[in-house]
């Protein structure tokens, strides 16, 4: 389901810990609330409303979770939660509904669906559940990341620097976590966009320049961001 293997990276090699989430939800103002409460998680997401649009999305990116609304147009919830079950190296799968009861939730599991929730639900356990089941399915890479006396703890969302705790917005975090997942790799400016923003964001922003301005400042000198002219940023 999810693109080609040499248009896209598995998640098991790379050890990415972000979490991108594709929500599959017909009721729009649904759909903009949670995509807006995850925006603020820091868990990047994009907006689909159709069976068709899901399974579209799903070859063009990459997902580790897919917040899949049962009873959506075009291609049946149902069936598009079979197509993600017969791909190994695809995301996990949180099916939502709005039927709660019993023999509904494990007819959802038995489709392939990894959890299953019925609405209304809370935020605070929805975002969990996402997590969750991105640790469960992908994550290779410890919880804290140490590089150059910088250390990341992704589960309390706290960095440090020699042991003095730096405080960081939701994105300069995300930002700072995938230059160290990165190992001493270069990420470029478009893949920090893709991965920290969203697929809607305006590729010809200043939003990476800035964030990263805003990370140094904030780490102090000796700066652990390098710049890498013409092919982004990496973590010395």
């Amino acid at each position: 389901m999810t693109g080609s293997s040499n248009q896209q990276p598995n998640r098991e090699e790379n050890g990415k810990s972000h979490v991108r989430v594709l929500i599959v939800e017909d009721e729009e103002f649904l759909a903009e609330a949670i995509h807006d409460r995850l925006a603020m998680e820091s868990i990047t997401a994009q907006v689909v409303g159709d069976g068709d649009a899901a399974l579209a999305a799903l070859l063009e990116q990459d997902f580790d979770v897919v917040l899949l609304d049962r009873d959506i147009p075009g291609v049946h919830g149902d069936e598009v939660a079979r197509r993600l079950a017969a791909d190994p190296q695809g995301p996990a799968v949180l099916m939502l509904t709005a039927a709660g009861d019993l023999e509904e939730r494990v007819a959802g599991l038995e489709l392939g669906a990894d959890d299953y929730m019925s609405k209304p639900f809370e935020f605070a356990e929805l975002i969990a559940r996402l997590r969750a089941l991105s640790r469960r399915k992908f994550t290779t890479l410890p919880p804290v990341l140490e590089r150059g006396g910088i250390r990341v703890d992704s589960v309390r969302r706290e960095v440090s620097r020699d042991g003095t705790p730096i405080a960081l917005t939701p994105k300069e975090f995300t930002v700072l976590e995938l230059l160290m997942q990165a190992g001493g790799g270069v990420l470029s400016a478009e893949t920090l966009l893709e991965q920290a923003w969203d697929a809607n964001a305006n590729p010809f922003t200043h939003a990476v320049k800035v964030t990263i301005s805003t990370l140094r400042r904030k780490l102090g000198e000796p700066s652990p961001i390098k710049t890498v002219s013409g092919a982004g940023y990496g973590f010395v």
